[in-house]
């Protein structure tokens, strides 16, 4: 995807985006993961791959963004990069990619930045030779099964009791064939319509307390 004119950016995670990622992390899930498992997955493990998204400055917000810098930084006792919006990471094995991880903060939900998070996994998966793309997601998590169906994923099992927390039941959810050129040309016109809708919208900065949907775009392998 050529994000030259999104107001958002996609790179690979860093061991610098750990303790942003983490602090993420926590408000997003009831099991979280911790900090030293992100980073032995971005460091040590060969198999992973992990991407983080921002939002491209806009400096007509700086202001305003710096006193909510310091205030969030004040009540979570550190600094948080806040122009880390979300982050994603897939484990390959052979020709598939497993989806471990997906989220993004709460505040910035409602504008298809989980969208561009699975897109751009599947985009990778698919450069490092991925023929099938996999997760695990709730069940009560509507939200998240319509956008992995937007773009071709389909319950293919279901793994009874698999989160921890409340013993909830997870769907599996699975696409094949996703380097053909029927696939690349569904993905190719529905990316096309996401970057022009990200685009559009600009990216300006929700206010903290903003009402959000109750239910994240993600997927989680960990249990």
């Amino acid at each position: 995807m050529n994000l030259a004119d999104c107001p958002y950016e996609i790179s690979s995670m860093q061991p610098a985006d750990i303790a942003t990622v983490a602090a993420v992390e926590q408000e997003v899930f009831t099991l979280a993961w911790s900090a030293s498992a992100f980073h032995y997955e971005i460091t040590r493990n060969e198999a992973s791959e992990y991407v983080v998204l921002r939002q491209r400055p806009v400096p007509s917000q700086t202001g305003r963004r710096s006193l909510w810098d310091a205030t969030r930084a004040l009540l979570h006792g550190h600094h948080t990069d806040e122009t880390l919006l979300g982050y994603g990471g897939f484990w390959f094995v052979i020709d598939e990619a497993h989806i471990t991880t997906l989220a993004v903060r709460p505040e910035w939900r409602g504008r298809g930045l989980g969208e561009l998070l699975l897109a751009s996994l599947i985009e990778r998966a698919v450069a490092r030779g991925a023929e099938v793309i996999t997760l695990e997601v709730r069940v009560s998590n509507t939200v998240a099964q319509a956008l992995y169906a937007k773009y071709g994923f389909e319950r293919v099992g279901r793994r009874r009791a698999y989160y921890s927390d409340n013993r909830e039941d997870a769907h599996i959810m699975t696409v094949d064939k996703v380097a053909t050129p029927a696939y690349q040309e569904r993905f190719a016109s529905l990316t096309a319509a996401l970057l022009q809708r990200l685009s559009s919208q600009g990216a300006k900065t929700p206010e903290p307390a903003a009402t959000q949907p109750a239910s994240p775009p993600h997927a989680r392998q960990r249990a």
